[in-house]
């Protein structure tokens, strides 16, 4: 295992780490939070593993200040946490819940007096089950609704909030959980699941639109999860799945925030699968585009695709292989892939119009215990972060403007329909107890960061 400090990057990159509100906060019931979708789903028997919930989760509404001193204790500069919609908005518009305000206002003055600017995420998936009852992201109201939300949160802490996000990863949202139903809000509708993808991208342009009429100058962005897919094999047959399986994941979000347009060949597909696309209106696209400052990036694993055979189920005509025999997996199965990082990267700076880049997650599910000491090691995930660090440095060489990289995650929590059954984070949660246990990949953080100066 390589764990030696990584070679130094440029002066100003930022090193962090990321959360979302779901997944750590709990107190899902206090101060005049709203139900959100999550909520509805994880309290439905048999949709998340072990009947968990995230009622309590990390307890972060609680214990925010104690985590906080361990985000200030790893020497980073960027924490980019979400702000639960339901928390500002119970029933997703109307007035707004001041108590919810009052506690991102409490978090961002603290980070900032630590140094460490917040990078803020307005939807990270809680969307408020009021607005999932009138439509959801199907509805295009919804987009509407959104960019009234994105609007309050501006005028609350604009004026110290230094990145915003509007949307994490709308792939997720809009197919795993409007055409699969795995994650919330549990849909298995194909045509759901394509007006799920417009709205949230239109939401994204009309809150950037909202946020450029403020005055206010922090950089605005999204987050994409994005794959680099890989052929099964070296045939035309794979390659061709990869194309289109690339399509359905990445050119699908990224053409249209880029470049104004749903990419030909995707649009195509989607038709054949799920009929006429005949909800987007003059303008749309424009707003899409709306020109924004940064692109968070995603990556955990690169997707594996091959051809389906004769006879194979398969909706689009691909299949999603697992890894070849003797690659590299993490403890869930997902193959680790440097090299496929800093590939994705530099196409991105390639094929798009190079706004800067940020990695805003990146990690590994590893099976850790606490040992007979009371620490926690996790030499796996220490070699996962190493070899990815490594995968940006290179990519940064190539000529990528990427500018900061936050680790998943600060800490374990409720790992959605996974409930608790993963951990992810340099943190260990001892649930029962809510105790806070650094892991050794916490050390190893902090070492990166320190071995490249102040943020």
């Amino acid at each position: 295992m390589t764990a030696e400090v990584p070679d130094r990057f440029p002066d100003g990159f930022l090193w962090g780490v990321a959360t979302s509100a779901y997944q750590i906060e709990g107190a899902v019931d206090e101060d005049g939070r709203g139900e959100s979708i999550w909520d509805r789903f994880s309290h439905t028997p048999g949709l998340v593993r072990g009947g968990d919930t995230g009622d309590v989760a990390c307890d972060h509404y609680h214990r925010w200040a104690e985590d906080l001193e361990l985000i200030a204790d790893l020497g980073v500069g960027l924490y980019r946490f979400s702000v639960a919609w339901p928390r500002i908005l119970p029933a997703g518009s109307g007035r707004p819940e001041q108590r919810g305000i009052d506690f991102y206002t409490r978090l961002v003055d603290r980070l900032l007096e630590h140094g460490i600017a917040p990078m803020v995420t307005l939807d990270h998936w809680d969307l408020p089950q009021a607005l999932q009852d009138a439509g959801g992201w199907p509805a295009r109201d919804t987009a509407a609704r959104f960019a009234e939300y994105a609007d309050v949160m501006f005028r609350a802490l604009g004026d110290r909030v230094r990145f915003w996000v509007t949307h994490n990863e709308p792939w997720m949202v809009a197919a795993i959980g409007h055409r699969l139903g795995l994650h919330a809000p549990g849909v298995k509708d194909f045509r759901a699941s394509l007006r799920a993808s417009h709205h949230l991208l239109l939401s994204h342009g009309m809150a950037v639109q909202a946020y450029r009429a403020t005055g206010l100058s922090a950089p605005m962005g999204i987050v994409l999860n994005l794959f680099q897919t890989v052929p099964h094999t070296e045939g035309e047959a794979d390659a061709e799945a990869a194309i289109a399986s690339d399509g359905y994941t990445n050119r699908w979000y990224l053409d249209p925030l880029f470049r104004g347009r749903y990419p030909d060949d995707t649009w195509g597909l989607f038709q054949r699968v799920g009929g006429p696309i005949d909800f987007i209106e003059p303008g749309d696209l424009l707003t899409i585009a709306a020109p924004m400052d940064f692109l968070g990036v995603n990556f955990y694993s690169p997707r594996i695709v091959r051809a389906a055979g004769s006879g194979e189920a398969s909706e689009f005509g691909w299949v999603v292989e697992r890894p070849h025999p003797g690659a590299r997996v993490t403890d869930a199965g997902w193959e680790v892939d440097p090299d496929a990082f800093t590939a994705l990267l530099v196409r991105l700076h390639r094929d798009y119009d190079p706004v800067p880049l940020y990695i805003t997650e990146n990690g590994a599910i590893c099976d850790d215990v606490i040992g007979s000491d009371g620490s926690v090691h996790d030499p796996d995930r220490i070699s996962y972060l190493d070899g990815h660090i490594r995968a940006c440095a290179r990519a940064i060489q190539a000529g990528v403007e990427l500018r900061g990289y936050c680790a998943w995650s600060l800490m374990d929590n409720f790992e959605w329909s996974d409930g608790y059954s993963k951990r992810f984070g340099v943190v260990y949660v001892d649930y029962p107890t809510q105790r806070r246990i650094p892991k050794t990949s916490y050390g190893f953080l902090q070492r990166v960061v320190a071995a490249n100066g102040p943020p």
